[in-house]
């Protein structure tokens, strides 16, 4: 999915993204506000995963949403 895209229907994806990783807080969300990158360390930040895996994450999940 576009970042564009992304950015303009971030509230809508909030509550999507909070099923993929419940650990994200409101403020995380808030703050990231269609940041792939910004995302992506928090998901490593909550999960102790690796940056590269956090970043996959994050990929596969815009891949999971597509187009709307």
């Amino acid at each position: 999915m576009n970042t564009d895209i992304i950015k303009g229907k971030w509230k809508q994806l909030n509550g999507r993204i909070k099923q993929q990783w419940g650990e994200l807080t409101d403020d995380d969300l808030t703050v990231a506000e269609g940041n792939r990158e910004y995302l992506a360390g928090k998901v490593q930040e909550r999960y102790g995963v690796t940056k590269d895996i956090a970043m996959q994450q994050v990929k596969d999940f815009e891949k999971h949403i597509g187009p709307h």
